[in-house]
């Protein structure tokens, strides 16, 4: 077996040879201690992902990574247009699982002693868990303008404000949907999840700013200590996942009818310009546009919930950014300026101030990054530095990462003892089964901020403030 190289303190090389029929090195960047928590195959599936068509400089992995479909969780690779190919495993189930961060213009004190009515609002306004359905009832049409439209539909159909759009990765929705290839059982999922926050890791969290490491950049966020702030995770529901699940099929065909040589069937995937290829994009921007409709619509009744118990009060979207997706976009390479399909899975994008990408608001300094906790510990805000273009194609870590599946957490964790470990932190937990919040136990993730470490050593992205729970609505 051919060994892992330590490059420096948090980049370790999965060299060419380490797995037949890698055409590229891989990449994982960990600190020691973090690379003890990183599965071997978590490095197999980088190694395999190094050996897609069309790959660029290194087939990657962030400091959250697991083991994951296809691609590791926390996998990001680039791949060239004119020989590269898409695939399904490299976006997800959940396409566009994100983050959106609004900040208020309230302080802890004024909102703790309400923590738990705030909650309780909250976890009623807006649905949650597996196979929710939302309070909007959308029709067909309402659906196709939502997956070619994203949080733009939302703000005409009267939720959320148009200044919110400026401030979402993409204005909120990319170009490109191709509804007709959205599936009748995708849609027939999709309808009435719309304004739902479905389950698993997913949260609608009330955080205070607890720390402030960029006193400039945390004010061009708007962020200070002691505010409180309001995190929304989750993705494209049902939908989402259904047009994967479709696509993957078409795919798995499509290796066999274009002699794609792949080590891993999770690595489904068509050539750049083949029709598969362009209809599973066209799909995933449909799924991507649906996500950020949805938090869009849980924004606004988020918003709704704080006008009732703190009238007056201000929720500004700081930042929505997408975890899960495929995007066309342009780097260098070699010192060319090259079109690439960047696949971030369980990754944030993370562009410094060169990129015309980054909104108005953020333009000198970068745009936000939004990096999860894992419900009982803290979230953070970084900001997007260059130097992240030249190691990782503008790309972040996106949470804690997970070291303990599912199944060993309901072994090991009840959801009663979860919840009074997080009561006697102080915070407020509400959850629609017992069974979901063992499985979200703090302890089966990676330390939150020692994953955050990794990328600001690196200057990847730079922190800017911490955000410490205090009440989360879970799925």
């Amino acid at each position: 077996m051919v060994e892992i190289n330590k490059i420096n303190d948090n980049i370790y090389e999965v060299p060419i040879g380490y797995r037949p029929g890698m055409r590229v090195p891989g990449r994982i960047f960990v600190s020691a201690a973090l690379r003890e928590m990183v599965e071997p195959g978590t490095v197999d599936q980088v190694a395999n992902v190094a050996g897609l068509p069309g790959i660029v400089k290194y087939s990657m992995a962030m400091p959250d990574a697991h083991l994951g479909y296809g691609f590791p969780i926390g996998g990001v690779a680039a791949f060239r247009e004119d020989d590269g190919i898409i695939s399904p495993g490299g976006v997800g189930f959940d396409i566009n699982c994100g983050v959106r961060l609004l900040r208020t213009d309230l302080l802890a004190e004024a909102v703790q002693p309400r923590i738990n009515t705030l909650i309780d609002a909250l976890f009623e306004a807006i649905p949650s868990g597996l196979g929710a359905t939302g309070r909007l009832h959308a029709s067909d049409q309402q659906l196709t303008e939502a997956f070619i439209n994203g949080s733009a539909w939302a703000v005409e159909e009267g939720y959320g404000v148009e200044a919110d759009l400026s401030h979402c990765e993409e204005s909120g929705h990319m170009p490109g949907a191709q509804p007709a290839q959205v599936g009748v059982k995708a849609r027939k999922r999709g309808r009435p999840q719309l304004g739902t926050l479905g389950s698993g890791n997913h949260f609608l969290e009330i955080q205070r700013v607890e720390e402030i490491f960029d006193e400039a950049k945390a004010k061009q966020f708007g962020l200070f200590k002691g505010q409180i702030t309001v995190m929304i995770h989750c993705g494209s529901r049902g939908a989402g996942h259904q047009i994967c699940t479709d696509h993957l099929e078409v795919l798995s065909k499509a290796v066999k009818k274009y002699n794609i040589d792949i080590s891993d069937k999770q690595l489904a995937c068509a050539p750049l310009g083949s029709p598969e290829a362009d209809n599973y994009f066209g799909a995933m921007v449909c799924a991507a546009n649906y996500a950020w409709a949805n938090r869009h619509i849980i924004a606004h009744w988020t918003r709704e919930v704080f006008e009732r118990y703190f009238p007056g009060s201000k929720l500004d979207l700081v930042y929505d950014v997408a975890h899960n997706v495929a995007k066309i976009e342009e780097h260098q390479v070699d010192g060319k300026r090259e079109r690439l399909y960047v696949h971030r899975k369980g990754a944030t994008r993370a562009f410094g101030p060169s990129r015309n990408e980054v909104p108005q608001a953020y333009a000198n300094v970068g745009q936000p990054v939004l990096i999860p906790g894992s419900m009982g510990t803290s979230s953070y805000v970084l900001c997007g530095n260059d130097r992240a273009l030249d190691l990782t194609f503008g790309s972040a870590c996106h949470g804690a990462g997970r070291v303990m599946s599912r199944s060993q957490a309901l072994k090991l964790f009840t959801g009663q003892n979860v919840k009074a470990a997080l009561n006697r932190d102080g915070i407020v937990v509400k959850a629609t089964s017992p069974g979901m919040l063992a499985e979200e136990a703090p302890q089966v993730y990676k330390p939150s901020g020692d994953v955050v470490d990794v990328v600001h050593n690196l200057s990847i992205a730079t922190k800017v403030a911490r955000l410490v729970p205090l009440g989360v609505s879970k799925g």
